[in-house]
């Protein structure tokens, strides 16, 4: 049952990781005219969603499976965010990721991170993310059950920050989005490294243009 407790604080809105200063590409492509009002945002954020479960989950299972394989884990990372905003999105969130959980669970996150730091990793967010769950004794599904939900959240939230979609129509897409929360769970859960794949190039293309962009309320 602890582990069902430490599900719920890490899903807290209020969890100190600054996941909510990134968009997940979203900003980019509403300027660019790709995202427009709530029928363009829903087919983001199942884009998103597949990305998501293709090309996170299976670094996510790997590293909670063998939380030793991270530094491996965080390369085959490296390799495969060849977006240089996605790429340095995923670090930060990683690094932020690691350093808060550590203070909050200094116990069994405190030696993790010290094995990172001595391996000289990059801190990539999805490796990262299944090694700190396995060592927090929450179990795999969960793990990639949390990380889906904590992605289409991000988005809808960055989507209400941006006047795209009100706070009512942005849980109303959330509950919307459940079925294909469970599609993607059971179509990616069981995915190794060796499956990692880019769904979605355009919106990837879109994502890397967020440097470039006029006005930007997000880092990614």
């Amino acid at each position: 049952m602890g582990s069902a407790w430490r599900v719920l604080q890490l899903a807290d809105s209020g969890f100190p990781t600054g996941g909510f200063a990134h968009s997940g590409g979203l900003e980019a492509a509403v300027q660019q005219g790709e995202v427009r009002g709530r029928e363009g945002l829903e087919r983001f954020v199942r884009e998103l969603l597949w990305q998501t479960g293709h090309g996170a989950l299976p670094l996510l299972g790997a590293a909670w499976r063998e939380p030793s394989t991270v530094e491996a884990l965080d390369a085959r990372a490296e390799a495969f965010l060849t977006n240089h905003v996605a790429n340095r999105a995923s670090r930060t969130q990683g690094r932020a990721f690691l350093d808060t959980c550590a203070r909050i669970f200094p116990g069994p996150v405190g030696p993790l991170r010290q094995a990172a730091r001595e391996a000289g990793v990059r801190y990539h967010h999805a490796p990262l993310f299944g090694a700190v769950l396995r060592v927090l004794d929450v179990e795999l599904p969960d793990a990639q059950q949390l990380l889906l939900s904590l992605t289409l959240r991000g988005a809808l939230s960055a989507a209400v920050r941006m006047g795209i979609v009100g706070t009512h129509e942005s849980h109303q897409l959330q509950n919307r989005c459940a079925p294909l929360l469970d599609t993607v769970l059971e179509t990616c859960a069981g995915l190794g490294v060796e499956s990692l794949a880019q769904t979605s190039p355009l919106m990837d293309l879109l994502g890397s243009t967020h440097d470039r962009l006029y006005s930007r309320l997000f880092l990614s």
